[in-house]
């Protein structure tokens, strides 16, 4: 992946090194009665399936559990000095290019997210979340949250390795953003745990259509390079719930899914590939 010849955002804040911020006497957490009845494993599916490009774990748990949290602490703005912050802003911005054009060949204008890099622990207007959670996206400040430890796990933990593999990452968090301005994330009425589910699953395979969609921009201006596209899809596939359910439980329970399988997540990623128009991916 050319990344370096990609701009540079400066929509970048750098909390590294700041962690634990927060863990103090103001650091709340929902109580039994907010999980909704789920057992210790299904805790665990939960954790590990949001640590997987999805949202905070606690916004699955209980999205109206009234969740208290501490002000976010800030961080320095701008463009990281060390090469793993540059990738990170690099691909933001490419993906702030490419939105930007969409956006205003449809009429309307973009609004760029910061994107915040965190160790160990990171405050937001979803709650405060440890490094286990990895990377999320928080409708409520419209900022994503990227540990870049995740990446080492992507590669060693769920053998999905390569630069475009980390930067499909990001590009779905952005999706979400996507989402969030189209007015799609937090839309319906209450629902039962297997609905919100089952609507859980179609945001996240529209965010990786959306993360394709841009991929497919990247490729079409020479900024990726062989084996780039495999490195993408094999990280999609690597993330489905069906997978980590398996590995994590023994078994595969479909209602649970919350990201999609492999196979629709691959599709989904497809589709955006393939696609120049976002009713592809079920924008309406």
């Amino acid at each position: 992946m050319r990344w370096r010849d990609m701009r540079q955002s400066g929509n970048v804040e750098d909390r590294r090194g700041m962690g634990g911020m927060g863990f103090g006497g103001g650091f709340r957490t929902a109580g039994a009665g907010g999980l909704g009845g789920l057992g210790i494993g299904g805790i665990l599916i939960v954790v590990v399936l949001s640590w997987l490009f999805g949202v905070n774990p606690m916004s699955l748990l209980d999205p109206g559990s009234g969740l208290e949290t501490a002000p976010a602490e800030s961080g320095s703005i701008g463009t990281p000095s060390d090469e793993a912050g540059q990738f990170a802003g690099a691909v933001l911005g490419d993906t702030e290019e490419f939105w930007t054009a969409y956006f205003r060949n449809a009429g309307s204008n973009y609004q760029k997210p910061m994107m915040v890099l965190f160790t160990d622990a990171v405050q937001s207007a979803c709650g405060t979340s440890s490094a286990a959670v990895g990377p999320f996206y928080c409708p409520g400040d419209r900022k994503l949250y990227i540990d870049l430890g995740f990446f080492r796990e992507l590669d060693r933990r769920f053998g999905a390795p390569g630069d475009f593999a980390q930067a499909y990452v990001i590009a779905h968090e952005v999706g979400h953003h996507i989402q969030t301005l189209l007015g799609i994330l937090g839309r319906g009425n209450p629902m039962s745990r297997s609905q919100a589910n089952a609507q859980s699953v179609q945001q996240e395979l529209q965010a990786d259509c959306l993360a394709g969609m841009w991929g497919r921009s990247a490729a079409e201006r020479d900024k990726l390079e062989p084996g780039d596209v495999e490195e993408g899809l094999r990280a999609a596939a690597a993330i489905g719930d069906d997978r980590l359910q398996s590995a994590s439980q023994g078994r595969v329970v479909p209602e649970a899914f919350t990201h999609g399988s492999s196979e629709q997540r691959v599709a989904a990623v497809r589709t955006g590939l393939n696609s120049t128009d976002i009713s592809a991916c079920g924008v309406r």
